[in-house]
């Protein structure tokens, strides 16, 4: 049975990548399964959402999902890389590097925005399937023809991410809020004149409420990756200015030939590549 496995990270793995049907046959299935889950998350958000309710939903009993999914920790994680499938808007492969990544910033947030609950999925030990790590690939590849090194590229895609994933919450929360308690965000705080009227002592925060600051506030999340691609640009001029034009191959030594285009050369041939490859494989 499959919930005795609910517990095994390799399981999982091998659900999220053997592939569902696109048009399954009648009666239940994998695909018909996470796509009744992503429905229920996004009506109830991940709190609310249980193998019970899912075989409910479906018209089955809960035992019989447990023969395509082990548990709920994996369907959450198919839930996931089913929406990061959803499809991301054409940004031209010639443009350069920071529309690229934009592009991939804006898709995120509205795949996000579309479904909440992703902002809920917590932890740092959830498995990636071949719509997450295609998604992935593609923020990577948005920044390997600049001057970062390999570490930068990943780490600038991981601070992408995680400022995305930090605003989802943000937003998350905030609408939660708002349907717990039917007062809007900007209504709650506007009704706050017991603290505004303790706030007069602190003259940085009255400067800028006399000044405006708060009546028309910056849109968080276009101020945010505004100013989040504008530091990695800065990065990557400084990057360009310091760049040796004379490159050599990391294995051997030798000079490299720069690349006409796409990814700079990091070793000169296919022989030195693979020695380098074999040197980290481990054991």
């Amino acid at each position: 049975m499959a919930k005795g496995r609910a517990g095994d990270p390799d399981h999982g793995l091998e659900l999220l990548w053997r592939g569902r049907e696109r048009e399954p046959r009648p009666g239940l299935s994998l695909g018909r399964i996470v796509r009744a889950a992503i429905e229920l998350a996004d009506a109830e958000g991940l709190p609310g959402l249980s193998m019970r309710k899912v075989a409910d939903r479906l018209g089955f009993t809960t035992m019989s999902l447990y023969r395509h999914v082990p548990g709920r920790d994996q369907l959450v994680d198919l839930m996931v890389d089913d929406v990061m499938g959803e499809h991301p808007d054409d940004v031209p492969d010639a443009a350069g590097w920071r529309a690229r990544l934009e592009g991939a910033a804006r898709q995120a947030w509205r795949i996000r925005r579309r479904h909440p609950w992703l902002a809920e999925v917590r932890g740092t030990r959830h498995l990636p399937g071949p719509n997450g790590v295609a998604q992935y690939e593609y923020m990577l590849s948005t920044l390997t023809g600049t001057a970062l090194t390999p570490s930068e590229v990943i780490a600038v895609v991981g601070l992408v991410g995680r400022f995305v994933d930090a605003e989802a919450l943000h937003l998350l929360e905030t609408q939660r809020e708002e349907r717990r308690s039917g007062v809007s965000e900007e209504e709650w705080w506007g009704s706050r004149d017991t603290l505004y009227d303790r706030l007069d002592r602190y003259p940085t925060i009255t400067y800028l409420w006399t000044a405006g600051g708060w009546d028309a506030p910056e849109d968080s999340f276009e101020f945010g990756l505004r100013r989040l691609l504008d530091g990695v640009e800065v990065l990557i001029e400084q990057r360009d200015e310091k760049r040796d034009e004379s490159l050599v191959c990391e294995e051997c030594g030798r000079p490299l030939e720069p690349a006409a285009s796409g990814r700079p050369r990091v070793y000169c041939s296919r022989a030195c590549r693979q020695r380098a490859y074999r040197k980290r494989k481990p054991g």
